[in-house]
């Protein structure tokens, strides 16, 4: 009996033994796991520490930090990754999963819904951010809280799918994004460093923009496929929350006062009160934009109709998914090299970018048409970006340049209204021949109206140019009908051949009484344009 109790306890200290030593190693394992967490987590928070100060940097260089142009590239950057965001929670909600009939249905039904309200909104938030120029920081602000709210709202509708309110906050959110950017290219001119021209500056705000929502949409894609789109539309409601934070902390001197001379009234711009440069650059990214409205949906509704020739015969490599990936990546890698060259050209004039931005999309477009395939779509789309981005960093810089701040909130709450109409209208354009199943039609036929829109540019830039130099010539007496080439008149020269004997010695005649001649026109030290001192700049960097 004792000797079978010895054995049991025997048996029980072994399996004590036994446990203890697995508790053991499992600490040891659960150190070490720990210690390998902690590892990674330094690891990635020095990667990020270092991405970070990477960023700050490239953001800061060329005294972008101690202008303010270094915060707010890192706030339009925070601005667009949380618009990405956005776009997708939405796409995965309203797009995906239906038939082509009925996303073409929708499409349709969302640009017109769009496009109504910023017809009528249009002449409205460019006088009202106009009253606002001394809490420009605040106007900032309030567009990325009300984006977050309308997030908090559109999130709460996924579930039951609320559709009218799904559109609704899309389009507020929309207006709001539209307003963002028109106060952010305004104050541009408040934050210029020296050294760096308007263009090369919006460029920088361009290429970090565009990086920005290049990384939010697939991590966008991958939380809504994992999560779901209302935790997406939560996860940017609280970006937008803190990004408005931000916009309150930027630098003071980004507000202007709210000064006007005594007895002028507040004027409301218009497309016919911006000047001859400013509409011309306008109506040729007009041009672009209908272009690269309809080329979107165009090709999109193509490809999932395999109406494209590399589909129809079955491709082994290019499918539909793949497909649209390629023309999405091509588009994106063409706006990134738009910014890339426009922070290039720094001082050449931006009334020659815009054209020939113009001129480089009909040429490609028209190449597409007769060589219609998988490479020519690619390139196509590539160009279109390209040209639409350089295009429209080269028209801010006009506005910016020709535009005294009293009015330049107006005038591009008045841009970007026009440019978004076009996108639209194009993108209707391109959904309704998207349903002839005929590729060659549709580009020749748009091609046409880039041709005619090229034309008009031209014809208005020489016609404009050869007046300026009409009338300086003629203030400077050059254009004296009855002068001769050297520059006597008639009258003098018959006096000259006139015999001198009859004639008494001529009298000395007082000396002239000088006339001021007009000031030069005054070049700013810190970029290399041109300023003329009659135009009502507030700002004397605008």
């Amino acid at each position: 009996m004792d000797a079978g109790w010895d054995r049991a306890r025997e048996a029980a200290r072994r399996v004590g033994r036994g446990v203890a030593d697995a508790g053991r190693a499992a600490g040891r394992a659960g150190r070490a796991t720990a210690g390998g967490t902690a590892r990674a987590g330094r690891a990635t928070a020095g990667g990020v520490r270092s991405v970070g100060k990477a960023t700050r940097r490239l953001t800061y260089a060329g005294g972008a930090g101690r202008t303010g142009l270094g915060r707010l590239i890192e706030l339009s950057a925070g601005n667009s990754a949380g618009d990405a965001l956005v776009t997708v929670a939405l796409a995965s909600t309203v797009f995906f999963g239906v038939p082509v009939g009925e996303a073409r249905g929708s499409v349709a039904l969302y640009l017109v819904i769009t496009m109504l309200p910023f017809a009528l909104l249009a002449p409205f938030v460019g006088p009202i951010l106009d009253r606002f120029r001394s809490g420009r920081r605040y106007v900032m602000a309030g567009t990325l809280f009300g984006r977050g709210l309308l997030c908090f709202a559109m999130a709460a509708a996924v579930g039951p799918g609320d559709l009218p309110t799904l559109f609704i906050g899309a389009l507020g959110v929309l207006v709001l994004s539209k307003a963002y950017n028109v106060s952010r290219a305004a104050i541009m001119p408040n934050v210029l460093p020296a050294g760096i021209t308007l263009v090369s500056a919006n460029a920088r705000v361009a290429l970090f923009t565009l990086v920005a929502a290049g990384v939010a949409v697939p991590i966008g894609a991958g939380l809504t496929a994992w999560l779901g789109s209302a935790v997406v539309l939560r996860v940017a409601m609280l970006a937008f929350l803190l990004l408005g934070v931000v916009a309150v902390r930027l630098p003071r001197h980004i507000d202007s006062p709210d000064l006007e001379e005594e007895g002028s009234r507040h004027r409301w711009r218009t497309l016919l009160k911006v000047g001859p440069a400013v509409a011309e650059a306008v109506w040729a990214n007009v041009a672009i934009r209908v272009f690269s409205g309809f080329l979107l949906f165009f090709l999109l509704f193509l490809v999932q109709d395999h109406a494209v020739p590399w589909l129809a015969g079955r491709d082994p490599f290019f499918d539909v998914t793949r497909t649209i990936a390629l023309l999405a990546g091509a588009a994106g890698l063409g706006g990134l090299a738009g910014a890339a060259v426009a922070n290039w050209t720094r001082n050449h004039a931006p009334q020659l970018i815009v054209p020939a931005a113009l001129a480089l999309t009909l040429v490609t477009a028209v190449v597409t048409a007769l060589l219609f395939g998988v490479w020519t779509a690619l390139a196509i789309s590539l160009v279109t970006a390209f040209a639409q981005e350089l295009g429209k960093l080269a028209l801010d810089a006009i506005v910016q340049r020709e535009i005294g701040e009293e009015v330049r909130s107006s005038t591009f709450g008045v841009v970007e209204a026009v440019l978004q109409l076009a996108w639209v209208f194009g993108g209707l354009v391109g959904l309704v021949l998207s349903l002839t199943r005929g590729a060659s039609a549709g580009l020749v036929g748009l091609a046409a109206g880039l041709a005619a829109a090229l034309g008009w540019v031209v014809f208005a830039r020489v016609r404009r140019v050869r007046a300026a130099k009409a009338e300086a010539a003629r203030k400077h007496g050059l254009h004296d009908p009855d002068a001769h080439p050297g520059g006597y008149s008639a009258d003098h020269d018959a006096a000259a051949s006139a015999p001198t004997a009859e004639w008494p010695a001529p009298t000395p005649a007082p000396a002239p009484t000088p006339t001021p001649t007009p000031a030069p026109a005054e070049r700013d030290p810190r970029r290399g344009d041109t300023l003329d001192p009659t135009k009502p700049l507030t700002n004397p960097f605008g």
